[in-house]
């Protein structure tokens, strides 16, 4: 605008200076000046004149030109400058959302798996269909020859080995409950067999019983079990955990009733820490419970447990031609039974606390393998359902065609995951997990789907079943919050009701614990038929059936 302005000025000036030439358009009235010289002096000043007039004029546009180029640019400059801004915060803001959903998507969102009574193969999305990743399983000849060669043969004295291990538990247990006076200790009440020995899906050598030993407090005394997800929200790493209040029966104080009856000599009260002996103090850190808590504490509990399995082996130990050691020492409750041949034979036996009239039990360390995390304290009781996981498998085991091939499947699993674990060492991924999969499995199947026949398709379909849930760093527990679990299963309303439980959480905050399970079963996938194919030829020593059977005298 201003340079348009400065050249109209320009046209103006020349046409004025045109206009008033005397030579060009000279006026009626004129005069011509009689001397010639003076006259043309007089034109040579006015054009000087003009001339300088034309080279201010330019001057002025020259200047006025430069000063809209700065100001165009500068605008020009300021509005790129506020367009990388805006772009910078549409960016941030974009990401922020993009991290947000995907915190939302990893351990909140909650996307079971369609329920397919009556379905096949292309009803499973994602299952059945897309190959899985490095695995190429042998003929059905060769599985099948590789099950009843190395699984079959070396669990076929799994039943023997439940039978004596029950009964020298009842033995010691009977042994515990003479040295306790029943006014002042605990009850020890019968033991409650879980795991894969009692759901027959063992497949590890040697065999190993886990047992449960549920214990109640002596009256006025009673315990109170406060589940996760009853009352206030807790934190992710609380979830599957819960406390046991210990109180009267009339009332919220907490004592000790050993005070009040006469224990014999060295003889402890199942709630102090401190013998009979000495003189019983009545507060709170005296008893089993955390310090300055009215909370059990499982590793006190754990000690109090292996003392008194301690003095009840001593009671009977003259009985038997074997010695009895503890097994590992982060496991108070891992035993095992010691021949004079070397062979050793395996078990737990885990205090535990039953949940109101339910089947759910909270015990203090049940499962052995690497989670990658732990209770946040001490007082955290792990909530365990393996009562209901063997109910379920033997009421599902009624619905399927006879010699059903779910067993064997997890048994086929848990084999390869646990030389591949000797192989590389423990990961993130446990045998839990694999149980886990085919509980869901069973309940997505339908009954035809698992006969004897489909070994091989079923076996795929649970290792790549695994597979997806490790990619999505996501497996929910099986019975918390699962509502295609049928209501006869008599799981509390509570739990029946909770927010899904993902067991593979640790895996989205432990980048290090998920790199190494995702190599460890990836090459378990890469080993697997090399493995099944040399293990039908020829079964390693290691693997052949247990020693011969001990009896006690």
């Amino acid at each position: 605008m201003a340079v348009t302005m400065a050249f109209f000025r320009v046209c103006l000036v020349v046409v004025t200076a045109i206009i008033n030439h005397p030579l060009l358009l000279p006026r009626e009235n004129t005069t011509v000046p009689e001397d010639e010289e003076e006259i043309i002096r007089q034109m040579q000043a006015h054009e000087e004149k003009l001339q300088l007039e034309r080279l201010r004029l330019e001057e002025e546009v020259a200047r006025l030109a430069a000063q809209e180029a700065l100001e165009s640019v500068a605008d020009e400059g300021q509005q790129q400058q506020e367009a990388h801004a805006a772009w910078d915060l549409w960016s941030t803001l974009c990401m922020i959302l993009f991290l947000i959903i995907e915190v939302w998507r990893q351990d909140h969102q909650d996307t079971p798996l369609p329920a397919c009574p009556g379905g096949d193969e292309d009803e499973l999305p994602g299952l059945g269909t897309a190959p899985l990743q490095g695995l190429t399983l042998p003929s059905k000849a060769t599985l099948g020859h590789f099950y009843d060669r190395c699984i079959r043969a070396s669990t076929a004295d799994a039943a023997r080995t439940r039978e004596f291990v029950e009964g020298f538990v009842d033995d010691l247990l009977e042994a515990l409950r003479s040295l306790c006076d029943r006014d002042a200790d605990m009850e020890l009440e019968d033991f409650v067999g879980v795991d894969s020995m009692y759901e027959n899906w063992q497949a590890e050598r040697p065999l190993r019983c886990r047992l449960l030993v549920p214990f109640v407090p002596p009256e006025p005394y009673c315990f109170h079990p406060e589940l996760w997800c009853c009352g206030h929200p807790v934190p992710l790493d609380h979830q599957g955990y819960g406390r046991i209040k210990v109180g009267q029966a009339g009332g919220d104080a907490l004592g000790c009733v050993c005070g009040k009856t006469k224990l014999g000599e060295d003889m402890l009260c199942l709630l102090h820490s401190q013998s009979a002996g000495a003189q019983p103090s009545r507060g709170v850190e005296d008893l089993l419970c955390a310090r300055e808590s009215p909370y059990l504490d499982a590793m006190r509990v754990m000690k109090w447990f292996q003392m008194a399995l301690t003095r009840a082996w001593h009671r009977i130990a003259h009985k038997y031609d074997f010695d009895l050691a503890f097994g590992e020492l982060h496991s108070p409750g891992s035993l095992k039974i010691k021949f004079r041949s070397g062979k050793c034979m395996p078990f737990d036996l885990m205090p535990a606390i039953q949940c109101g009239d339910s089947d759910l039990y909270f015990v203090s360390r049940l499962s052995r393998e690497p989670s990658g995390g732990g209770p946040a304290s001490s007082t955290d009781w792990l909530l365990s359902f393996a009562v209901y996981e063997r109910h379920f498998l033997r009421m599902t085991s009624k619905a399927l065609p006879e010699g059903a091939c779910h067993l064997s499947c997890l048994q086929i699993a848990s084999f390869l995951l646990s030389k591949q674990c000797r192989l590389t060492g423990p990961s993130g991924l446990g045998r839990y997990h694999l149980k886990t999969a085919l509980l869901h499995l069973l309940l997505l199947r339908r009954a035809a789907d698992w006969k004897a026949e489909q070994l091989d398709a079923r076996l795929h379909e649970l290792l790549h079943f695994l597979e997806k849930s490790l990619l999505e760093k996501k497996l929910h527990h099986f019975f918390v919050g699962n509502r295609k679990v049928a209501e006869a299963m008599g799981l509390p309303e509570a739990v029946r009701e909770a927010e899904p439980l993902n067991l593979f959480r640790p895996f989205v905050l432990q980048r290090g614990l998920y790199r190494k399970t995702m190599d460890s079963f990836y090459e378990m996938l890469k080993n697997a038929p090399t493995l099944i194919r040399e293990y039908s030829v020829h079964v390693p020593s290691d693997h052949a059936s247990l020693p011969p059977k001990a009896v006690g005298s």
